[in-house]
């Protein structure tokens, strides 16, 4: 970073430990630093995280402002995440955050502000060659991000950089201790920063209850279901069955689990058969290729089908305008409708897409 110092560089500053140390370690490099606290909604959370980002830049010494974008940040992320469940889907809201509002609307003010950079904590890497700048994992496995991320272009990421993403997340602190940042006993973020409690208590305050029929793959009603919105596929736990405990405990060392959805007929399809989880083939929409340029298929890759999901080895087989096919080598479980499949080679973010259906 040192030949790119003395130019100006916004930071999403959300007060935790790795975006504070990003804006540190610009400053020590020489960027012109400006903080930016993004006040996203109403929640005590976000409050107490504006009042500790503005103690952080004050160590610093950095000027730090807040941009109110509760607004955006509902239309945007919140009633999509609403709508995305309301279709029976698992959306990532975080994929559309980073996209909306992070490097969307952030980078357009760090813009009007003459920056020529905007950096969050993310753990991911940037390589700026002559043919475009290629985003890659972080250096830490188990906190590496690239995968929310696949949404990004080359005219963002031209105006990016990720500083921690060289570093582990144990490194990441022992910097925060030198840089003396009051911030090493916050606990980690939530995955999901306007959920409160848990996704179903939310969902729950925003959307009607639509009882219908729990059935098995095979057509038996078992019973009955509050909404398809509260389940998801692979689901095993909390799935309400009849019989209460005395029943759980009968069916504890044979569970059912959420296999499907069928929206038309208002229906939960469950299985005991953890095998009927596993499909080899899934299609995804609203494909996003980060060097702009459409890949010669097939195409040999790994795709991770959900953040914490080991990347696996599969095909891309063919295009159809924005969506895609894959095939895997070995069966995937539970493949899910609205999640994000992310594309790799190697070390590379090639892109994403989001599940639209798998076979």
């Amino acid at each position: 970073m040192k030949n790119l110092s003395k130019r100006k560089i916004v930071v999403a500053m959300s007060s935790g430990i790795d975006s504070s140390v990003a804006a540190a370690l610009l400053k020590k490099a020489g960027f012109e630093v400006t903080g930016v606290f993004m006040k996203l909604a109403d929640l005590p959370r976000f409050r107490e995280s504006e009042r500790r980002a503005k103690k952080v830049a004050k160590i610093l010494g950095i000027p730090l402002l807040v941009l109110d974008l509760r607004r955006e940040f509902k239309e945007r992320v919140i009633n999509f995440f609403l709508k995305e469940y309301k279709l029976g889907l698992t959306p990532n809201p975080c994929v559309v955050c980073n996209k909306e509002i992070k490097f969307g609307l952030l980078l357009e003010k760090a813009l009007s502000l003459n920056a020529d950079y905007i950096t969050t904590g993310h753990y991911a890497c940037l390589k700026k060659e002559k043919d475009g700048t290629h985003l890659l994992k972080g250096k830490d496995k188990e906190k590496d991000q690239s995968y929310f991320l696949w949404q990004l272009n080359q005219k963002q990421l031209k105006h990016i950089l990720f500083p921690i993403g060289d570093y582990t997340k144990t490194q990441v602190r022992i910097i925060s201790k030198k840089f003396k940042l009051p911030i090493l006993k916050i606990p980690e973020s939530q995955e999901i920063c306007f959920v409160q409690a848990t996704i179903n208590d939310f969902l729950k305050l925003h959307l009607k209850e639509k009882p219908g029929k729990i059935i098995s793959k095979e057509g038996k009603i078992i019973g009955e279901h509050q909404g398809l919105w509260f389940y998801t596929i692979g689901q095993r736990k909390g799935i309400g069955l009849p019989g209460g405990p005395a029943f759980a405990k009968a069916s504890a060392g044979n569970p059912y689990y959420v296999l499907d959805k069928d929206l038309k007929k208002n229906l939960l399809i469950i299985t005991k058969n953890e095998n009927d989880l596993y499909r080899k083939e899934l299609i995804a929409k609203n494909v996003n290729w980060i060097s702009g340029k459409i890949p010669k298929l097939p195409l040999k890759i790994r795709a991770k089908i959900r953040y914490r999901h080991e990347p696996a080895s599969t095909v891309i087989t063919r295009s159809l305008k924005s969506k895609v096919s894959l095939r895997f080598t070995q069966p995937q479980r539970a493949i899910t409708p609205g999640q994000s499949v992310v594309f790799y080679k190697g070390q590379e973010v090639l892109g994403g897409g989001v599940i639209s259906e798998s076979c």
